[in-house]
């Protein structure tokens, strides 16, 4: 009964809520551990691993609600409408977070990244990295940093649906011709 009242909209809008709060989740736990600013990489494979899974599920559950039938442009349409309901919830949270809750984030950020080129670079000039750090500051920013949210999510979720379209697709002629 309830696949009957489901649309892939309310299965996009759901499985976009949990991704986008799944990332600030972990986002928060990064901050209150401390490591805001230099996080381990296993944080960003972790939120690849949920991106994946809640992709895969929201268009596993469309085939569901569509009796067992997935056409791939409806595996990318649901896969696209998931990172990106994801990415305007993070660009929220974002947007609070560096204006309320850490306001110099990106001046510590810079901070930080200056001292990692020091260190991988030791022998950077200084006005090398005078243009480095001017480049990286063009790059990062409110805006900025909104953009490449929405922009890297639509990328990695289009990626994800389209493998998992392929694998999951199902036309009636193929039940047919079963």
């Amino acid at each position: 009964m309830e696949n009957q009242t489901t649309t892939p909209k309310q299965i996009m809008l759901n499985y976009g809520l949990m991704l986008g709060l799944t990332s600030i989740l972990i986002n928060v736990v990064i901050f209150a551990i401390g490591k805001t600013y230099d996080p381990h990489w296993s944080v960003g494979v972790l939120g690849f691993i949920v991106m994946i899974v809640l992709l895969v599920l929201g268009i596993k559950k469309v085939k569901e609600i569509n009796g067992g039938y997935l056409s791939l442009g409806e595996a990318l349409k649901t896969g696209l409408g998931i990172a990106l309901i994801s990415a305007l919830i993070s660009v929220i949270y974002t947007l609070i977070f560096t204006n309320y809750i850490e306001p110099e984030y990106f001046t510590r950020m810079a901070e930080v990244q200056q001292q990692k080129m020091l260190e991988t670079y030791p022998n950077f000039t200084d006005e090398q990295l005078e243009a480095s750090m001017a480049m990286a500051q063009k790059m990062s920013g409110p805006f900025v940093t909104s953009a490449m949210t929405i922009i890297g999510s639509l990328f990695f979720g289009f990626i994800i649906a389209l493998i998992g379209g392929l694998i999951m697709k199902k036309s009636n002629e193929e039940i047919d011709s079963i």
